[in-house]
C-alpha cells in the first residue's frame, strides 16, 4: 500500500485498536496464478512479541487450501471513508478521499483441536457478551458444536509486516481541517461522520 509520510501509522497499540473496531477483514491469496479473496471476522492475538490473526473458513472455501503453498497472505482491514470536496478549502485545489486502512502480510497455518475451540469461544465472547441472551460456547451443546466444527477450517496468520494509513487531511491547514470536519458532519452519512470523528481524534492526539 502506498502511504505518504503524512498518513503513515506505526503505533502498534493504535493499530490493535483499529483492528478490534474494524475486525471484518478481506483475506487475499493467490491460487493457480489468480487472486482469490474471502471476507470474514478476525481476532488479533498477541503471544509475547508476536502477533497472530485468527479465524475460520467454511470447509468448502478454497482459500484455506492455499495456505501451504502461499508464503504470504494479504489481509485488509478497512475503516470509515468519505469524499472530500475541494470546495471546503480556502485555496483552489482538487477533491480527494479520506480513509483509514490497515494491510497485514503473513504466513497462514491451520488451527485445530483445543486451539480452534478456544478461538471460537473468544469470537463468540467478543460479539455476544453484551447481548441480553448471549450465545456463548459453554451454553451450546457439545453434540452441536462437534457437528458444526467439522464444517470449518480454523487458521492463524503470523503477522510479518504491517502497513497502516490514516489519510485524514493531515496536510491541510487548521482552517481547512476544521471546515472539512464541519462539512463532513453535514453530509448526513454515517461514514462521513465517522471520518469527521477520526479527524477530531487525530488532531487532538
Amino acid at each position: 500500500m502506498f502511504i505518504p509520510k503524512y498518513y503513515k501509522i506505526t503505533d502498534m497499540k493504535e493499530i490493535q485498536e483499529f483492528i478490534k473496531m474494524n475486525s471484518f477483514a478481506t483475506i487475499v491469496a493467490i491460487s493457480k496464478g489468480r487472486p482469490i479473496a474471502s471476507h470474514i471476522p478476525l481476532l488479533l492475538n498477541q503471544d509475547q512479541d508476536d502477533y497472530y490473526l485468527t479465524g475460520h473458513l467454511a470447509y468448502g472455501n478454497p482459500l484455506w487450501k492455499t495456505f501451504e503453498e502461499t508464503d504470504q497472505l494479504l489481509t485488509i482491514f478497512n475503516g470509515p471513508h468519505a469524499y472530500i470536496s475541494s470546495s471546503w478549502y480556502e485555496q483552489e485545489n482538487v477533491p480527494t478521499w479520506n480513509y483509514q486502512a490497515v494491510h497485514i502480510y503473513g504466513k497462514a497455518s491451520i488451527m485445530e483441536g483445543t486451539e480452534l475451540e478456544q478461538d471460537l469461544s473468544k469470537l463468540l465472547e467478543k460479539y455476544e457478551k453484551f447481548r441480553e441472551n448471549p450465545v456463548l460456547w459453554e451454553k451450546l451443546s457439545p453434540e452441536m458444536l462437534q457437528k458444526e466444527i467439522k464444517g470449518i477450517k480454523g487458521f492463524k496468520i503470523k503477522v510479518e509486516e504491517v502497513q497502516a494509513a490514516y489519510k485524514l487531511s493531515q496536510n491541510r491547514n487548521s482552517t481547512d481541517y476544521a471546515n472539512i470536519i464541519k462539512e463532513l458532519y453535514q453530509e448526513d452519512d454515517p461514514y462521513a461522520s465517522a471520518v469527521a470523528e477520526a479527524m477530531k481524534k487525530n488532531r487532538n492526539d
